[in-house]
């Protein structure tokens, strides 16, 4: 995708950031989770806060097209994928794939070691596919409805192609 744009989050995106989150979630995983656990899932976005200080202290990378968040994905810490999303308009361009990339190359310039990300269903395939394995399933209550997802981790390869 010529026109993509790899860029740090600034406190200006947070409101594009939470409504592609909502929107993804809503239609991307809807075969995986019914509307109850998306409805709990999404409003997440409430605790402003939370999210701010994701985009203080994370190292989140967007994926701007043409001025257009296309996805994004953080760092926290030096060793726990903590976002990934993509807009519902640019699934399957390789946008996951290139942020999910440069968030495991940050990893391994800060030392780590290995990278865990707890993933939704939905997500699980493409994690495996990048080479994560799943150490274990999770039935999470929030607000009594169960969301399940996945522990999952990768090892690091620190040494150079």
């Amino acid at each position: 995708m010529r026109s993509l744009l790899l860029r740090r989050a600034q406190i200006e995106d947070l409101q594009e950031m939470q409504n592609l989150f909502v929107e993804t979630i809503k239609t991307v995983c809807i075969n995986d989770y019914n509307p109850e656990q998306i409805k709990i899932w999404t409003s997440s976005i409430e605790n402003t806060e939370r999210w701010l200080n994701r985009i203080r202290d994370q190292y989140v990378l967007i994926a701007d097209v043409r001025g257009k968040i296309a996805g994004y994905g953080s760092l926290r810490a030096n060793d726990y994928l903590d976002l990934l999303y993509v807009h519902k308009d640019y699934q399957r361009k390789g946008i996951a794939g290139l942020l999910c990339d440069c968030i495991e190359k940050e990893a391994i310039r800060r030392n780590g070691t290995e990278i865990q990300s707890d993933v939704s269903i939905t997500a699980r395939p493409f994690f495996e596919k990048k080479g994560y394995t799943v150490v274990k399933e999770q039935k999470n209550m929030i607000k009594n409805v169960e969301i399940v997802n996945f522990k999952m981790v990768k090892q690091l390869n620190h040494h150079k192609p």
